[in-house]
């Protein structure tokens, strides 16, 4: 079977909802964590969203974990801490799931831009996708550090070698964003329908 490193995600990508078309949430960060070996890829240039984005996971898991009936579904997370008062707090599973699905936008972003733009070098792909979905959430520091990183950004031929496998890349990141774009608009619509979807860095 001809497979590139999308190929887990996109086959997690299926089981993302319920027949009745809710989210669900063990396949939801299933499909986040098989992005990871991408990032990977990208080296220190990801570094920081690489550990941002397992963090996320990881909290969003934990919680899970406690009662994987009660949170099923994606969005009891977030009920649960409005009903508490708490989802505001920096360390609440509702700000994980909002910077998790930040971050999954600029990668969405980010191969999309290297598929639109061939002649494209990647830290030019990395800060265009940055500047248009992270930057506005970032404060000084975090937007510092990551402009930083950016220029550790790996050569783009080598990279599209190394994630390619045996398979269509092209197709496959094309589907990748295509396909992980609308869930990830989904989850923004529901946080701001909370007043939720705001929320910055210092």
């Amino acid at each position: 079977m001809e497979v590139t490193v999308f190929t887990p995600s996109l086959e997690g990508m299926e089981a993302v909802k319920s027949e009745q078309g809710e989210m669900l949430t063990k396949p939801f960060l299933d499909v986040c964590k098989h992005i990871l070996p991408v990032i990977d890829k990208f080296g220190a240039a990801l570094a920081l969203v690489k550990s941002d984005i397992g963090g996320n996971i990881t909290r969003l898991e934990n919680k899970y974990n406690t009662d994987p009936s009660k949170f099923k579904y994606l969005y009891t997370f977030v009920q649960v801490e409005v009903e508490t008062k708490t989802a505001k707090s920096s360390s609440s599973c509702t700000n994980g799931l909002l910077w998790l699905t930040r971050a999954m936008d600029f990668l969405v972003e980010l191969f999309r831009d290297l598929l639109e733009h061939p002649d494209w070098a990647m830290s030019q792909a990395c800060s265009d996708s940055y500047n248009k979905t992270l930057k506005k959430w970032h404060g000084w520091l975090a937007s510092s550090a990551f402009t930083v990183a950016m220029k550790l950004a790996p050569d783009r031929k080598k990279f599209m070698e190394v994630i390619g496998g045996s398979g269509d890349l092209n197709a496959d990141i094309e589907k990748f964003c295509s396909t992980f774009a609308p869930l990830l608009a989904e989850i923004h619509k529901f946080l701001a329908s909370c007043g939720l979807d705001d929320m910055k860095a210092s």
